[in-house]
């Protein structure tokens, strides 16, 4: 009877053990919990990931994200959206002694043939062609040589001058670095071949200079080439093309993708691939679902024999994102700032209906706009932000400031406060407070009138 007993009493243990996560799972998937943690460090084979937002440029997972690395050919989504900026895909292209001595892999170009910036284009990102990267510099960097160096046939350049095409044109893509807030990224080469040089300061002196970025930096130049370039349809037509063929010079040519990724999960988008014994295996690649975008950056992921490292990282960071991050948007009625929370504000010596009252001015939330001067890198702020990718742990933090005085004259639509919607202290979007009503200052003019019609005027 006692063994009964305590049988019993242990499958009512289990029962009641069952019972309880039965319950909590339930409550998990009714708010939405995540069903997947964030990767460990460890699980990733990359010394540096990223898994980016490309709407918002939030990092939604970084390890040593920040991190200044080589990042081999993920150089030529830079290369290319610069060329695409700055030249018609019509246009033609005389190859140099110099762009035809680059090392492999290449696409065997020889002094003196003529290309369209197309099909070259085609060559640099499906089949990542050094020689192809350094002939398309040469071309878009020779407008910033001194006027005898452009008028100069490009095929009879020394190697002396072409280098000097191809650092004009190096210049461009750190001006188009710097605009996207890339503090840490540095192009030295087109092609993403390890290179060093120094570079002259202000005061006179030089600092040594190293070809580099971060995952972070780079996860934000895709996405800028994907979402925010004139030129971004164009370059998602080259990068997600799997086969072009194209015929020059008496030759006919194959190009291949050689960005796996684009085949491998539902909504692969475009990517490029990069290698160099310094920087080991290197990616980065978008995703796009449900209407959201990701992008995935990963440097260091191996070294030979490992060239699958990376797929199996971006698969990774891409499922976690995917499974995680859902969109909320800044105007839905649990998030948006209640306009009718906002009191009048008090002017000092401003003109009132009666005398000696306090003058008051309304206010109102002027036109919604992303602040573009925002913690987040990068001018967002031309569409707008109308809301985020977030996990349902993570809340948008709505704060509002506003002055508690003002003093006359008023005009109306004057910036008196703003709100700010916030996610870990970071500021996504941005609204401004502002005046609806004017206020006139007193003036001894109006002293006189109102005693005037109050005291004086004889009715």
């Amino acid at each position: 009877m006692r063994v009964k007993k305590i049988i019993w009493g242990f499958l009512g243990v289990c029962y009641l053990l069952f019972f309880q996560m039965t319950l909590e799972s339930n409550a998990a998937n009714a708010t939405g919990a995540p069903v997947s943690s964030p990767p460990e460090e460890t699980s990733l084979f990359a010394n540096a990931a990223v898994l980016l937002d490309a709407d918002s440029g939030r990092v939604l997972y970084g390890k040593n994200e920040n991190a200044v690395m080589a990042m081999a050919s993920t150089t030529k989504i830079m290369t290319c959206i610069v060329v695409l900026e700055n030249a018609s895909l019509d246009e033609t292209l005389t190859v140099s002694s110099y762009a035809a001595s680059m090392p492999k892999v290449k696409l065997y170009l020889q002094k003196g043939e003529q290309y369209t910036i197309r099909d070259l284009l085609y060559s640099l990102m499906l089949e990542s062609h050094n020689d192809s990267a350094v002939a398309l510099a040469e071309y878009i960097g020779r407008k910033h040589l001194p006027v005898n160096l452009k008028e100069k046939e490009i095929s009879e350049y020394t190697t002396e001058e072409s280098k000097q095409a191809v650092a004009a044109f190096a210049g461009l893509m750190n001006h188009k670095a710097a605009e996207l807030g890339c503090e840490n990224t540095w192009f030295i080469t087109p092609n993403g071949l390890d290179a060093t040089e120094s570079v002259p300061l202000s005061d006179g002196t030089t600092v040594q200079k190293e070809h580099c970025t971060t995952a972070k930096e780079l996860a934000r130049i895709l996405a800028y080439c994907i979402q925010e370039s004139p030129k971004r349809q164009d370059f998602l037509t080259i990068t997600g093309t799997q086969n072009y063929t194209f015929s020059a010079n008496s030759r006919s040519f194959s190009c291949v993708n050689h960005n796996a990724f684009l085949t491998m999960m539902d909504g692969a988008l475009t990517g490029k691939t990069g290698f160099t014994n310094k920087a080991g295996y290197c990616y980065v690649g978008a995703l796009t679902r449900d209407g959201r975008t990701f992008v995935v950056a990963l440097l260091a992921c191996g070294w030979p024999n490992n060239k699958g490292y990376k797929w199996a990282d971006t698969k990774k960071l891409m499922q976690y994102g995917l499974e995680n991050y859902f969109y909320k948007s800044f105007d839905e009625e649990d998030i948006a700032f209640d306009e009718t929370c906002l009191p009048p504000i008090p002017v000092r010596n401003g003109q009132t209906a009666i005398l000696n009252a306090t003058a008051y001015t309304d206010v109102e939330i002027a036109e919604r706009w992303t602040d573009k001067e925002s913690s987040v890198p990068g001018a967002y702020g031309e569409t707008g932000l109308e809301g985020l990718l977030l996990r349902s742990d993570e809340k948008i933090r709505v704060k509002y400031s506003v002055k508690n005085m003002l003093t006359a004259p008023v005009e109306p639509g004057t910036v008196v406060g703003s709100i700010d919607y916030m996610v870990d202290d970071v500021v996504y979007k941005r609204e401004t407070i502002v005046t609806k009503d004017p206020v006139e200052v007193i003036t001894l003019k109006w002293c006189a009138e109102q005693i005037w019609k109050r005291f004086l005027c004889v009715r």
